[in-house]
């Protein structure tokens, strides 16, 4: 506790005005035969510069830290010096019983300029670990993360819809924080904004005088999809509805409005996503110790696009390959293995010195986790009539001289004729599929006339 205190002071005196935000997650791990609980807790800080401090307890038996962190996850650069950077700590706190407990991360101040008039930050994170009677474990906060800014001219309107996933299927739902529960410090909204309970915030255009940047303070909390008990160590026992909220987590980050656009028309100034990029809140899989790539492609004409910019696990790392193309690779641990870790990019374009940020998207990354069995591929446009591929696959392994193999189990049911047209839809979603298990991009696919499958890589 005295440790915590004196980091967060430390970052108080060394990074007054420049705070950008933070989120913070967390994964029960054992429940040791005396009761005590190991839990896992992931945390992002965003400052102007890479800055390590810590969460403290706030209330309840918060237990014993050890520390791994705090690690760059990423940067953004302008010009010679550093707009912000994003670090993630891995904090593993020993409890001695399923009790719930309270951690804070609160001091001075947001990055100037604020214009809700937030100063000061205040984070609260409240960790339940009660055994759930739904699903026999305890419970896990809902898994989001985000990037300390994102950008939107002031006069085209734009929807973020934010990363909102539970591990245990429960309904996640956002806020506004609250100051009666002394969330934020104070948590006065952005006027400009609006927030939905399922998690989308949505801007509208405005005239120049609402633009510079506002402090977004929001809550996710998880909610049984029906009624549940939760059972603490002691064997006593509360009751959760749909209507009662189990944990809560902050996200904070910044809404940067900028001057108006030529044109809001994505593909022009504004960066436009192309494919194989995958769709927001989409879930990828993939095997411990395993290579993930994810491809990101946009496009914009009338502006290059130097950089991709992007908040997840440690250790991603991101490439180009030229503008408006670029990748995120990402080997999992035995660390991560049975959790899901979210991802969140937008790509960054440059009209002279301006700076255009595309729509956000959010994945999330499922680690040892089997996926679905049965998967439904929407339809390519109006025309073609939706079809269903099933799919099973064997964890992915690489074999000698770099080949990796794949066992694949498929079932196509259509009701079309196996022409050109439809071949070219199943290569292109059986290619999607197998990037998503981590072969490279270069992979071609093509389905025969008689339903054969072929995988080939370019020599090299």
């Amino acid at each position: 506790m005295l440790l915590s205190g004196l980091l967060l002071l430390l970052v108080c005196s060394t990074q007054a005005s420049h705070f950008y935000g933070t989120v913070i997650t967390y994964y029960p791990k054992n429940t040791n035969a005396d009761g005590s609980v190991t839990v896992v807790l992931r945390y992002k800080l965003n400052f102007h510069s890479c800055t390590n401090a810590s969460w403290a307890c706030l209330s309840g038996n918060c237990g014993n830290e050890s520390v791994i962190g705090g690690f760059v996850v990423d940067t953004e650069d302008s010009g010679n010096s550093i707009e912000w950077c994003q670090t993630e700590t891995i904090s593993t706190r020993l409890v001695p019983s399923n009790a719930p407990f309270l951690l804070v991360f609160a001091s001075s101040g947001w990055i100037q300029g604020i214009k809700n008039g937030i100063v000061s930050w205040r984070a609260i994170t409240l960790v339940e670990l009660k055994n759930r009677s739904d699903t026999g474990r305890a419970n896990s906060s809902p898994q989001t993360t985000m990037l300390p800014a994102v950008r939107v001219p002031s006069n085209c309107q734009r929807d973020f819809d934010l990363l909102a996933f539970d591990p245990d299927g429960d309904e996640v739902k956002c806020r506004y924080g609250n100051d009666s529960l002394f969330e934020c410090n104070p948590c006065t909204p952005p006027s400009v904004l609006s927030l939905s309970p399922s998690c989308t915030l949505s801007f509208r255009p405005t005239n120049s005088s609402n633009e510079g940047p506002y402090a977004v303070q929001l809550v996710m909390e998880d909610f049984p999809r029906q009624t549940i008990s939760l059972t603490q160590t002691n064997g006593l026992q509360e009751v959760k509805t749909t209507s009662d909220a189990i944990s809560k987590i902050p996200l904070q980050f910044v809404v940067r409005v900028d001057p108006a656009v030529p044109s809001c028309t994505e593909g022009l100034y504004l960066p436009k996503f192309l494919p194989p990029t995958p769709a927001n809140r989409a879930q990828l899989y993939t095997a411990v110790n395993h290579k993930l790539e994810i491809t990101i492609n946009a496009e914009a004409t009338n502006s290059t696009i130097p950089t991709v910019l992007f908040s997840g696990p440690i250790n991603v790392a991101k490439n180009t390959s030229g503008s408006g193309r670029f990748t995120l690779t990402w080997t999992p641990s035995e660390r991560e293995d049975g959790e899901s870790h979210p991802v969140c990019f937008v790509v960054q374009a440059l009209y002279n010195t301006i700076k255009y940020h595309s729509e956000l998207r959010c994945v999330i990354v499922n680690v040892g986790i089997d996926l679905p069995i049965n998967m439904t591929a929407p339809p390519i446009n109006s025309t073609v009539a939706p079809t269903t591929i099933t799919t099973q696959t064997t964890s992915p392994t690489t074999n000698l001289s770099n080949t990796i193999v794949v066992g694949l189990r498929m079932k196509i049911s259509t009701s079309l004729p196996l022409t050109e047209e439809t071949s070219n839809i199943f290569s292109q979603k059986l290619k999607e599929e197998l990037m998503n298990r981590g072969l490279p991009s270069s992979i071609e696919v093509f389905v025969g006339s008689f339903g054969t499958v072929e995988v080939t890589t370019p020599a090299g």
